[in-house]
């Protein structure tokens, strides 16, 4: 019999599954752990998947529970997930694009201005010198100043400055610090650091790739770039404005700070859940308020292509456009002076109901499994489909249903959009018939 050959999406799911199953069985060492004994099976299953899937929720205090070693191998996880994600995808824009006509395809590779066939070793190479830019900018940030300011040991301040800096452009919010960032609440080094570097991860590859090869000029850009970076800064304004009203005055949050304090504390919450999971504030005092804006911010998450998880903001864009366009009476859906296929409206529509079934099904099965409160199993659902790593605080306290839950939902969250959007197009064909219309009653 003829050897079948695996479809594209199944691939993905295949290497990140093997990554986490080779993380796993590295944190299951003795010499991974603090102390004789080494982790639990659900303990190191948990910690890979989050590190693989840049999440960052955790059962265990990375600081005090894993050992250097542990810890070496969580860095690594989330390096190889992070660079994995923007590779894999950008590789298979090109897969994709080969199996469209060829008419079709010149038509797209003049329009977008990215990928180009023959371009697999460029891509690797520039996700390669993309990461290093970037991680190797932000460590030494990081580095300058816990060693000058904070009297960190050189050798030290390197170590947690390089690490920080991996999980932050990876948008993993893996830290050695037990409180997260919550130390560095007012420290613009750290913080504008960071959040400038989840922001960076979060915008994807190939918005990198067009900007260096376009420059800065807007009318020059595809529309993947203009939607991609006009969601972004409205996300982000958003986000920061909503966390300063709701917690301005609170005296659990944002109350004690100065006026600077609660800005850059406020612009540091905004940016995170982007998908990065780092926090400067206790998210488990936030109001319901600001919980709910960033289950909203999570769902939604970053760029195509990107570290980042979530729908994506180019199927929040595509999502609005066409209601939009339906308000307005309009028969298409344009945007930027170019009209929005119909079959692309379509996938943005798949993957926004098939995010939101598997939320609600995550949050059923956390509350049918705990006892906890509604409101914090739907905020650890949404962060962990979204690859975000924010929490309220009960990750650690839930059962072992609970976090089998959350390790389905972080693997989905990840896999999930790539591969559904992939197997959508590529079992694109042309039917040879149509059935006779008729609408049913909307509404």
């Amino acid at each position: 019999m003829r050897r079948r050959s695996l479809h594209p999406a199944q691939l993905v799911v295949l290497a990140f599954a093997a990554a986490i199953l080779v993380g796993t069985l590295l944190l299951l060492l003795p010499v991974a752990r603090v102390g004789d004994e080494g982790a639990s099976f659900l303990t190191a299953l948990f910690t890979a998947t989050s590190a693989v899937c840049v999440t960052g929720l955790v059962v265990v205090d990375t600081e005090t529970y894993w050992s250097p070693t542990g810890q070496v191998v969580i860095m690594a996880l989330i390096q190889v997930g992070g660079f994995g994600i923007m590779a894999l995808t950008s590789l298979l824009a090109l897969l994709v694009a080969r199996r469209l006509g060829l008419r079709t395809r010149l038509l797209a590779q003049t329009e977008t201005k990215a990928l180009q066939l023959g371009d697999v070793r460029r891509v690797l190479l520039g996700v390669a010198i993309l990461s290093l830019l970037f991680e190797t900018a932000t460590t030494l940030v990081l580095t300058g100043r816990l060693w000058l300011a904070y009297d960190y040991a050189l050798g030290d301040a390197l170590w947690h400055g390089a690490f920080h800096a991996v999980s932050a452009f990876n948008n993993a919010g893996f830290s050695l610090w037990s409180d997260n960032l919550m130390g560095f609440v007012t420290d613009g080094w750290i913080s504008l650091a960071v959040a400038g570097a989840v922001i960076c991860g979060g915008l994807g590859f190939p918005v990198w790739l067009e900007l260096a090869r376009r420059g800065l000029t807007w009318e020059r850009w595809s529309i993947h770039t203009k939607l991609t970076l006009a969601v972004t800064a409205v996300l982000l304004v958003a986000g920061t404005v909503a966390v300063l009203a709701f917690e301005w005055s609170q005296p659990e949050t944002l109350g004690p700070l100065g006026v600077g304090g609660k800005l850059l504390a406020g612009f540091f919450q905004g940016v995170m859940p982007r998908t990065a999971g780092f926090n400067s504030l206790d998210y488990g005092e936030l109001q319901p308020e600001t919980l709910l804006v960033t289950e909203i911010l999570m769902f939604i998450g970053g760029g195509s292509a990107s570290t980042a998880g979530g729908i994506k903001v180019t199927t929040l864009a595509l999502l609005a456009l066409m209601v939009a366009a339906e308000v307005r009476g309009d028969p298409s859906v344009h945007a930027f002076g170019r009209r929005i296929p119909a079959v692309a409206q379509r996938q943005a529509f798949s993957i926004a109901v098939i995010a939101l079934v598997a939320v609600v099904t995550g949050t059923l099965v956390l509350m049918a499994s705990g006892s906890h409160a509604f409101g914090a199993t739907l905020f650890e659902a949404v962060s962990a489909f979204g690859t975000v790593g924010l929490s309220t605080g009960i990750t650690a306290d839930l059962s072992g249903i609970g976090k089998v839950a959350l390790i389905a939902l972080m693997f989905l969250g990840r896999t999930g959009p790539y591969t559904v959007f992939i197997a959508l197009v590529l079992r694109e064909r042309r039917r040879r018939f149509e059935y006779p219309e008729e609408r049913p009653i909307i509404g």
